[in-house]
């Protein structure tokens, strides 16, 4: 790299694009404080920026590349986070938080790799992370995953002009409210196989029933699972969840939900739902989920578990037990439990 035009770069850059021009419906503003910190560090030698801080934790809508890019850049570092926006910028609501970084052409602090602004937070992952570390992650499904078939248009060609273009196979947060004619409140009995399908009704929770020719093949739908809203919280850092819902086998749902687990009995559900109810779970799923929305790959922290009855952990203790289980099974610190019982509110 030449010699940079400028020796320092210091500022409070624009954060999102015109909300009117960015989204279909006008409200999504897409970030643009990722192109003016490249800017910054291709004109100057040392840059200081304020802006926000969702990136730190792979999360908001910024590039996933240019995240890794920023986490592993050994030029790179945060000097100040702030989770509570608006103490920095009163009556300002900004997800995630905002972060005072600085980067410097001619120096190396080492790459941020994975960030959390807790000491505590960042020796209990040093415990638990290696390369061959497996994660709830790895037994997620997307909320996404669930769609329609050609047979279902074929023979309801009624729908397509129901759907919003461009989503003719989605199932939508309000599809099973708005395709009543696929999405029954009884098994007819008619001779065709069904499945169910979640989903919300007057924004309260439903069950419908889908001819199951009418859904594509999801890996885990003939097995248990756990059915988690995507939206959970507002992404403070040792949150309680949103009720999450055990799915028997033959049970999908719609993209207001994400699923975790593939097991084949019941009991493995519901210990995976203990699990997530602990505070050592939650403690680990903050260091990604930053803000209200919640999917699988935020759970990349938080180790798999064995749920079966020959587990180390005995599932059928009290939440409360399970974490001494799990902090004895870490080795943690009593400082460390310390910073987890102090700042993870309790789920029952």
């Amino acid at each position: 790299m030449g010699k940079s035009l400028f020796d320092y770069a210091i500022g409070n850059p624009p954060y999102n694009a015109d909300f009117n021009n960015s989204g279909q419906n006008g409200n999504y503003a897409q970030p643009v404080y990722n192109d003016f910190m490249d800017a910054a560090n291709e004109v100057a030698e040392k840059v200081e920026l304020i802006h926000p801080a969702r990136f730190l934790f792979d999360a908001g809508s910024t590039p996933k590349a240019w995240n890794e890019k920023m986490l592993n850049d050994p030029h790179f570092k945060v000097l100040h986070y702030e989770e509570n926006a608006s103490r920095v910028f009163p009556n300002t609501d900004i997800k995630g938080g905002v972060a005072i970084t600085y980067h410097d052409n001619s120096a190396v602090f080492g790459a941020i790799g994975i960030f959390t602004p807790y000491e505590e937070l960042n020796n209990i992952l040093k415990k638990l992370f290696h390369d061959n570390m497996k994660s709830i992650s790895d037994i997620g499904v997307s909320g996404y995953a669930y769609h329609f078939t050609d047979t279902m248009h074929a023979e309801h060609p009624e729908v397509r002009s129901l759907q919003s273009k461009g989503h003719d196979y989605d199932l939508k947060s309000n599809i099973v409210e708005k395709l009543p004619m696929i999405f029954l409140e009884a098994n007819p009995n008619d001779g065709h196989t069904y499945g169910k399908i979640l989903g919300r009704v007057n924004n309260e929770r439903v069950t419908r029933f889908i001819r199951r020719e009418y859904l594509n093949d999801v890996i885990n739908f003939d097995l248990y699972k756990l059915f988690i809203p995507k939206a959970s919280g507002i992404g403070s850092f040792g949150e309680v969840l949103a009720p999450s819902i055990i799915g028997t086998p033959g049970v999908g749902a719609t993209e207001t939900f994400f699923s975790l687990g593939m097991f084949d009995s019941e009991d493995k559900a519901k210990n995976l739902q203990k699990y997530l109810s602990t505070k050592f779970a939650r403690a680990l799923l903050s260091i990604t989920k930053k803000t209200q929305m919640i999917t699988p790959g935020n759970f990349k922290y938080v180790p798999l578990q064995d749920f079966s009855s020959s587990s180390d952990i005995d599932w059928s203790k009290s939440i409360h037990e399970i974490d001494q289980q799990l902090y004895k099974k870490y080795d943690l610190t009593n400082e460390e439990i310390r910073f987890i019982e102090t700042n993870v509110k309790e789920m029952v």
